[in-house]
């Protein structure tokens, strides 16, 4: 019989989880992979792997690491969570905005029809 484990956490932790899990999420983005993929890769059920991205605190530990195993076995949980890992590097820098000149008096003119 499944538990919810919830209500015996303390808030300060479940906020924690969740950065965990978004942390896990973003990595699995970095290293672009579908859900299901890492998922499969861990042996584990894709709605498992919705629960550990969203920082579920009755998900075990031996399925958070055989997740974060399965998509970058390099990367420990420690260099996880400082952000330390090239992927979230990578996908932080994708998605920063892009810095873009403005245009000239001439070029703006051109752009009147």
């Amino acid at each position: 019989m499944k538990r919810n484990e919830t209500p015996l956490v303390p808030s300060v932790r479940l906020t924690e989880a969740q950065m965990l899990g978004e942390r896990i999420a973003q990595l699995r983005q970095g290293v672009k992979l579908r859900q299901s993929d890492a998922a499969a890769r861990a042996g584990l059920s894709r709605s498992t792997a919705i629960l550990i991205e969203k920082g579920d605190p009755g998900r075990t530990l031996a399925q958070v690491l055989r997740y974060v195993h399965a998509m970058a076995p390099e990367v420990s949980l420690q260099a996880l969570l400082a952000g330390d890992v090239p992927a979230l590097i990578a996908l932080h820098s994708r998605k920063l905005p892009q810095r873009v000149r403005s245009a000239t008096k001439t070029e703006l003119r051109d752009l009147d029809f």
